[in-house]
């Protein structure tokens, strides 16, 4: 990179620093701090949440999974009508005649503390798990742009922290919302700038492809075999099923919801979440075309000659490293810069928000004047945001190219954790052990598909997992309801009688 690069980089950084001071010196209550006093623009949250939801992993492993295996993922955009009728036009009526800062104080009323404390408890470990996973999968791409050796991962991930944290905490959401809005348009035109150079450098768009390469994988419409990677249906029903999850269960999610003024304004805001991020995941598909065509154009350029199937994560990280113009890269790279600081932003704001209102909340209920609150908020904030850089110096032990490994984690607990909204809102049977039972059995089949490989261990000749990460949504809710309805139905009766 070049010292222009660098001053890029830079300006996005500190202008970040700048806006949360800004927005900081407006707060005086927790509820300014937390969801913006409940009337947001539904466009600015519906970009917010899609800024929210891509991170830095899913703009590189995009790009990466339709260079490496093919475009068959890109069918998951499918789903999206589907999820706009389910979320916007039956779960979030329900939730928007709460007015909430915690969701997970949705839970207490119908199913008691024991179910509120585990749902926020979920949500805490898997926000934490996630962030300090795409801290670290960020700073070794940039490492790789930066030409840095590996050692230097923890630097980059200090200095990543240390920006998101500082304006997070300062400015609490409408903060984070508008440099999600900002980050959104780094991302959207970095992507654009790729595919813009590799056209120009290959003289036009013959780097499009007109018949499936051999070194994409088969990616069949559907198949019985659990192993298959890749199905079409496989990609529709685990994206429909996360996106469902992610939106009724994440406090991420649903603390967007709550900053807009009623469910049509929440509407307005998942509709526009769930365009931005069609309109962007299909450009970084076709930047993963771009990509194979120009290395397959150019292979002695790739970074090392063991074939594009095999370094196809790699590509994105190399090509702006050593193949676009001054100026183009510093804008892509504060782009990446961008994308993990609005993962982290969103995830330290609403972490913090949980932990007010679950933990803070109980302990001093009552006690705590809003001058205070926000205090609290901030140095909690801090607090939060280290702990993710810590975490982040573990997370090489998750196998995985940056597709699959980004599958095993958010979904682990994603389900798990939205049926415990499922049975609150929809079951009216439903009691706490019942719960708990359904939960357990839940995230110990999430667990048990995101890691199978290392459980049972892997085809020795195709190097798949036994079971593909496309089934940890479907099975985790399955598994979930056929054990939690019994229990709480049984449950029940044995009550009664």
């Amino acid at each position: 990179m070049a010292v222009i690069d660098w001053i890029i980089v830079g300006i996005y950084a500190i202008s970040t620093i700048a806006l949360g001071s800004y927005f900081g010196r407006r707060q005086t209550s927790a509820s300014d701090y937390f969801i913006g006093s409940g009337a947001m623009n539904p466009v600015l949250i519906g970009v917010s949440l899609f800024a929210t939801l891509l991170s830095t992993i899913t703009y590189l492993a995009i790009p990466g999974e339709v260079s490496g295996k093919g475009p068959v993922y890109l069918s998951n955009y499918i789903a999206y009508p589907f999820v706009f009728l389910v979320l916007g036009f039956v779960v979030l009526p329900v939730y928007m005649r709460q007015r909430v800062t915690s969701a997970y104080a949705l839970l207490e009323e119908r199913l008691g503390v024991s179910v509120r404390l585990l749902g926020a408890s979920m949500f805490l470990l898997l926000r934490l798990v996630w962030m300090a996973l795409l801290v670290y999968l960020t700073a070794k791409a940039i490492a790789i742009m930066i030409g840095a050796p590996e050692a230097a991962i923890p630097l980059i991930v200090m200095v990543t922290g240390f920006f998101a944290i500082v304006y997070t905490s300062l400015g609490g959401l409408r903060a984070v919302v508008i440099t999600d809005l900002m980050q959104t348009i780094l991302l959207y035109g970095g992507a654009l700038l790729v595919i813009g150079t590799v056209t120009w450098k290959v003289g036009g768009l013959g780097w499009f492809p007109t018949e499936w390469p051999d070194s994409w994988d088969q990616q069949p419409l559907f198949s019985f075999d659990p192993s298959t990677r890749i199905t079409v249906f496989g990609s529709i029903l685990s994206v429909f099923l996360w996106m469902i999850a992610t939106m009724a269960g994440d406090q991420v999610s649903v603390q967007r919801f709550m900053a807009t003024k009623d469910a049509k304004a929440a509407r307005r805001a998942l509709g526009m979440q769930l365009t931005v991020s069609c309109i962007v995941g299909v450009t970084l598909g076709l930047v993963g075309l771009a990509l194979l065509g120009y290395f397959e154009a150019f292979p002695e350029l790739l970074p090392d000659p063991s074939g594009v199937a095999q370094q196809a994560d790699k590509l994105f990280p190399h090509f702006i490293a050593f193949e676009l113009p001054p100026v183009v890269a510093g804008l892509v790279v504060a782009g990446l810069f961008a994308a993990a600081m609005s993962s982290i932003d969103s995830g330290v704001n609403s972490i913090t928000a949980v932990v007010m209102a679950e933990v803070v909340g109980r302990i001093k209920s009552g006690e705590v004047d809003a001058a205070r609150q926000v205090y609290f908020s901030r140095w909690m904030a801090v607090i939060i945001g280290a702990l993710v850089v810590v975490g982040s110096s573990f997370m090489d032990q998750v196998p995985g190219n940056f597709m699959a490994v980004t599958n095993k984690i958010v979904n682990l607990f994603t389900v798990p954790i939205a049926l415990l909204f499922f049975y609150a809102l929809f079951v009216p049977f439903a009691h706490a052990r019942g719960v708990w039972i359904g939960t357990i059995a839940s995230v110990l089949t999430a667990g048990s598909v995101s890691f199978s490989g290392v459980i049972w261990g892997v085809d020795p000749v195709t190097g798949l997992d036994p079971v593909s990460f496309q089934w940890i949504s479907p099975s985790a809710l399955f598994v979930g309801v056929v054990v939690g309805v019994p229990a709480c139905y049984l449950g029940r009766r044995k009550e009664t009688v």
